[in-house]
């Protein structure tokens, strides 16, 4: 046979057609990529062409926390275009955006699925604003329920500091004309990934190809080109905060003391720290302990601080894997050190991924707003029964740690911290090994090995009824909140399962 007649029955087998020769037409996308592209779009044109349509899913992140312009700016553009029935799965929402409370009354948005909620709408949805209850999952089970397809994304929103004509996005940006930094984009990687159609807002469209990128061409549709995605400067706004408060140095003194004697303080260990005042104060306290034993981390985990950096710059911990910039520090570091890591949510916490970074985490520190005697902790309703803030990944790191520490108050103001039963189950007791507050340390009987070093170092524990008793010595019984019978939340826990509902509350 010729060389011809074989090409022709290989096409046949193949069902291919054969090559007919240079003057066989073959679509071509070829652009002058730095003046035109067919992603570069307005938004309204975006949310147009996504085929967004009444009764969809549409979702965005948090990096930019309490600086985010990006959910207000989108959701008001939707109520524009006489689009309802939304549900918006937001990694978590802030006090910035109590705009929707709006939008949910005129039935743009008609349900919430996230990780927390702060302000104005978490207090409106407490008191029963919402039809549906407000689905809450941690960071892991977020990440993970979007990778499984449970949590179905129709269009996915995604402010980014930098982003080029294709798609090519990050969380900073290297032009001159740089607006904003948020770091880390982990939370945005599912949704990028998993999403049907992506649309990435930037305020610094930069030529191509934008590298390296977080989110890559392949997975965006359009890009559309804003005054500003949001304030750099309020990334480290709530909960993030350095404390020179004397009961949160002397909380994060003892964990410290905790963490050194716990047996899990050696060379290679790996890390994790809340966003608390305590938590994060125990990081200095750690480092000097590191540097006089001449132990050095192997990685620290999580939503990244400048402590952290600090310590990483200082060559005491070899490399960062970070979900989340919590400061600018933070984001200018991932910008500039290969060694800091940027992670997806799933990456970072789930339980159904075999690679997850929290599988082999030791040590995580903690903070909550409850803890009950049996060693379940709240971090999300407050003990007036209004939502405060979010799960983050509590659960997540707590339940996969060698060492999970929960640092807390006794008493906050006149409200106990230790009680008879958490407002909301976030992390089951059976998660957490070690309670350290100011009137003494509890272990869990399930560990009596960390009990054993902690007291051989002269640490002063005590048991959760005893801590229980000294609130109420203090400031006697509370008064039951007053919640009426409506579903306002409901947790889900790490295996998908409904772990507690949040009521609403009447007054």
């Amino acid at each position: 046979m010729t060389n011809e007649q074989l090409i022709r029955e290989a096409a046949a087998k193949l069902g291919k057609k054969v090559y007919q020769g240079p003057g066989q037409k073959i679509p071509t996308f070829r652009r002058d990529l730095q003046k035109e592209s067919c992603k570069v779009v307005s938004l309204e044109d975006a949310i147009r062409k996504s085929g967004l349509k009444d009764g969809m899913t549409i979702s965005f992140h948090h990096h930019f926390r309490g600086g985010d312009k990006i959910v207000n700016m989108v959701v008001d553009k939707i109520a524009e275009m006489g689009i309802k029935g939304l549900t918006l799965a937001a990694s978590s929402l802030s006090d910035v955006h109590a705009p929707l409370v709006g939008h949910i009354k005129n039935g743009v948005i008609s349900k919430i699925t996230t990780s927390g909620v702060r302000g104005e709408l978490a207090e409106q949805i407490s008191r029963g604003l919402m039809d549906e209850p407000v689905i809450f999952r941690s960071h892991g089970t977020r990440g993970a329920a979007v990778a499984s397809g449970e949590l179905h994304i129709d269009v996915a929103f995604l402010g980014a500091p930098s982003c080029d004509p294709l798609g090519n996005a990050c969380g900073y940006s290297r032009s001159e004309n740089a607006k904003s930094i948020c770091g880390s984009l982990g939370y945005a990687l599912p949704d990028a990934r998993y999403a049907d159609k992506v649309v990435i807002l930037t305020d610094d469209l930069v030529p191509y190809p934008n590298t390296p990128n977080s989110i890559s061409e392949h997975d965006v549709d359009y890009v559309v080109v804003v005054d500003s995605v949001g304030d750099s400067s309020k990334i480290s706004s709530g909960a993030i905060r350095d404390s020179k408060n004397p009961r949160d140095i002397l909380l994060a003194r003892l964990a410290a003391k905790a963490i050194i004697n716990s047996g899990y303080f050696k060379d290679g260990f790996s890390i994790q720290t809340g966003t608390g005042g305590a938590a994060l104060a125990a990081v200095k306290f750690i480092r000097e302990s590191m540097i006089e034993k001449g132990i050095k981390a192997s990685y620290a985990l999580g939503g990244i601080t400048a402590h952290m950096v600090r310590l990483h710059e200082e060559g005491l911990i070899e490399r960062l894997i970070d979900v989340q910039s919590f400061d600018k520090v933070a984001a200018e570091s991932v910008k500039n050190d290969p060694a800091h890591k940027e992670v997806a949510s799933y990456e970072y916490a789930s339980g159904m991924e075999p690679g997850s970074a929290v599988h082999y985490l030791d040590i995580v520190i903690l903070s909550a707003l409850e803890v009950d005697v049996d060693f379940n902790a709240n971090v999300l309703v407050g003990s007036d029964g209004i939502i405060r803030g979010a799960i983050g990944g509590h659960p997540d790191t707590a339940a996969d740690s060698a060492l999970s520490i929960v640092v807390c108050p006794l008493l906050r103001g006149r409200i106990p911290c230790i009680v008879d039963h958490v407002t909301t189950l976030i992390t089951p007791g059976a998660s957490v090994d070690v309670v350290i507050t100011e009137y003494g340390t509890v272990v869990n009987p399930r560990r009596p090995e960390i009990a054993e070093r902690l007291k051989a170092a002269g640490m002063k524990l005590v048991d959760m009824q005893y801590l229980r008793d000294c609130a109420r010595k203090i400031i006697g019984e509370p008064a039951p909140i007053p919640f009426g019978d409506k579903v306002v939340g409901v947790v889900l826990g790490r295996d998908g399962s409904v772990q507690d509902v949040i009521r609403n509350v009447l007054k």
